[in-house]
């Protein structure tokens, strides 16, 4: 994209010089003329999105450039040790609720309100985010959920203290999440440094969690419940100092919606107004929501369907990893391969696809094809790598925080009534019939919302400026 306008500059500096060979006196007074023209390569070359953006071939670097800036290895220490934290504090809570009441409904709701509270954290708390400055915010966040598994620890504290301190973390998180995100331009830019932090960060989610269960079980045998929470009160407050000192300071992206001191409970409900009334970005969030609404039956169904295939607990374990391991070895190699535009392009077929391979469960499968079609639909999800961008251009950046951290509310509750519905729908149905209605349905609905992902599209030519004007935030990159 860089030849024609060199060409032009070359061709403006030949006729800047024959016209100061033919009038001296009019070039001095025309001096600026042919300068311009000189440096133009320099100044539009990085207009060219997939220049300005990089990529890990076009650009060079993927993800070793953004292990290259340090905040960000401060960010991604800090994510790993709260997920680690989360990932053993929900198990050892789980059990702790088991072994104080016996009741196995109680211990299940333990688990399933690590998903409910995220509706409620990221609709009234979600102002939060671009209200205060994100380092505050960040920290802040970490050191609450530190204080509510602190309580968790002490011996007197009730069943119901302890569901309740439980909703108060996922309720925080959604916040968390979505503050991160936000900051994450500010760390990384908005380019393709930042579509890359963001799918390391999905990356280690997915490994962290299968990390954490692990982890969370050896503890158990080593230790009380208790005393592997109190262990995951560590992990927050390591998460804290990692963000308090290995990231710098901004300023707060705006002190209300409407620029003036509101509430924060109507900054938080006028920015999620704000961001579901722009049909483009409710359309892209759609796209991130309707696939995740479908994907989690398997994983939902998978101890039931392991029973039903007469399948042992070491199966059950490959079933429950074999979508993860997919999800992180596409979007590895995504990152690593493929180029922003590659991505871009992808984005809608893989989408498209993605839920396709559960209609393997239609023939009830051995644990051959189970695999297989688990890790197929793992593959499939990673097209959020792409969605990523397309994200960030549509979203303005004073709604940027409340943006994500409703994004991110919307992700967690949908995968909620996703399980909740499958569970529901296999009370009537057997289970490999409610995986693939599941895939059949979830396809369905997800090319409704790609129509109107596309109904949506910007044109080329406001898409290109947009980004080209937003891509100066790079200059905000630190290195370490």
């Amino acid at each position: 994209m860089t030849e024609t306008p060199s060409s032009e500059s070359r061709c403006a500096a030949n006729t800047a010089r024959n016209s100061r060979t033919r009038n001296t006196a009019r070039t001095r007074n025309t001096a600026p003329g042919p300068t311009p023209p000189a440096p133009a390569p320099e100044s539009r070359e990085p207009h060219d999105p997939s220049r300005a953006r990089g990529s890990g071939n076009e650009a060079g670097g993927g993800y070793r450039a953004v292990f290259r800036v340090r905040e960000f290895r401060a960010v991604f220490a800090a994510h790993l040790l709260s997920l680690l934290g989360v990932s053993v504090s929900e198990l050892a809570l789980t059990v702790l609720v088991y072994d104080l009441t016996g009741s196995p409904l109680l211990s299940a709701l333990t688990f399933a309100l690590g998903l409910l509270p995220y509706a409620v954290g990221g609709t009234l708390f979600a102002g939060i985010a671009d209200r205060y400055p994100a380092r505050r915010v960040l920290v802040v966040c970490d050191l609450v959920c530190a204080c509510c598994v602190a309580v968790m620890v002490l011996p007197g504290t009730p069943v119901g203290g302890l569901l309740a301190l439980r909703c108060a973390v996922a309720a925080v998180a959604p916040v968390f999440t979505g503050t991160r995100a936000a900051a994450l331009t500010d760390i990384l830019g908005e380019g393709d440094l930042y579509v890359l932090g963001r799918s390391l960060l999905r990356i280690i989610s997915q490994s962290a969690l299968l990390i954490g269960f692990g982890a969370g079980g050896l503890l158990l045998a080593a230790l009380t419940p208790r005393g592997a929470i109190a262990v995951a009160v560590g992990t927050f407050c390591c998460s804290a100092l990692l963000l308090r000192f290995g990231t710098r300071a901004r300023p707060a992206r705006s002190v209300a919606a409407d620029g003036g001191g509101g509430t924060l409970l109507g900054d938080s409900l006028s920015g999620t107004r704000a961001v579901l009334a722009d049909r483009r970005i409710r359309a892209l969030m759609l796209l991130f929501w309707v696939p995740a609404l479908f994907v989690v039956a398997p994983e939902a169904l998978a101890a039931p369907y392991a029973d039903a295939i007469g399948a042992g607990p070491a199966a059950l374990g490959l079933m429950m990893c074999a979508m993860a391991v997919g999800h992180i070895g596409a979007e590895l190699w995504a990152g690593s391969a493929l180029g922003p535009r590659t991505r871009s392009r992808i984005v809608l077929p893989a989408a498209a696809l993605g839920l396709l391979p559960l209609l393997l469960y239609a023939s009830r499968p051995g644990m051959v094809l189970t695999l297989v079609s688990l890790v197929l639909t793992g593959v499939g999800a990673a097209y959020v790598i792409g969605l990523d961008q397309w994200f960030l251009d549509a979203v303005p950046e004073a709604l940027r925080g409340r943006a994500m951290t409703l994004l991110t509310a919307g992700l967690m509750t949908v995968q909620g009534v996703g399980m909740a519905l499958a569970g529901l729908a296999a009370e009537f149905f057997p289970v490999h019939q409610v995986v693939a209605a599941s895939g059949a349905v979830g396809t369905l609905c997800t090319l409704l919302v790609i129509r109107e992902v596309r109904a949506t599209r910007p044109r080329s030519g406001e898409h290109v400026l947009g980004t080209e004007v937003r891509d100066g935030a790079d200059h905000h990159v630190t290195n370490g």
